[in-house]
């Protein structure tokens, strides 16, 4: 966390946007998040482990017949981080908005 507000785990866009898509739901299958985030398996793979590395993210394997699976859910930590990364944004945006009004 740095001083604004922001967390630095979600610096990038990408792992913004696969925070903020399994926010929306208990938990997804890794082909999923990987395909609305229009990302390679790898790149979703690197995002994926420094959101867990953080604690943001669960990452649960099984079988679906005899396929392989993975589920990529948000922890209860990163769900409460990405909702003040996103509050710290919004302040961000309207102390923005206020300067341009007043300029």
């Amino acid at each position: 966390m740095i001083e604004d507000g922001l967390d630095e785990t979600f610096r990038t866009a990408t792992r913004l946007r696969i925070s903020a898509f399994l926010s929306g739901c208990d938990e997804a299958e890794f082909r999923a998040v990987q395909e609305y985030c229009e990302l390679s398996p790898s790149a979703l793979s690197k995002n994926v482990a420094a959101l867990e590395s953080a604690g943001y993210m669960t990452v649960r394997k099984g079988h679906v017949g005899k396929t392989p699976r993975t589920w990529l859910a948000l922890t209860p930590a990163g769900r409460d981080a990405l909702a003040g990364h996103l509050a710290a944004l919004q302040r961000i945006a309207e102390t923005a908005a206020d300067q341009a009004r007043k300029s």
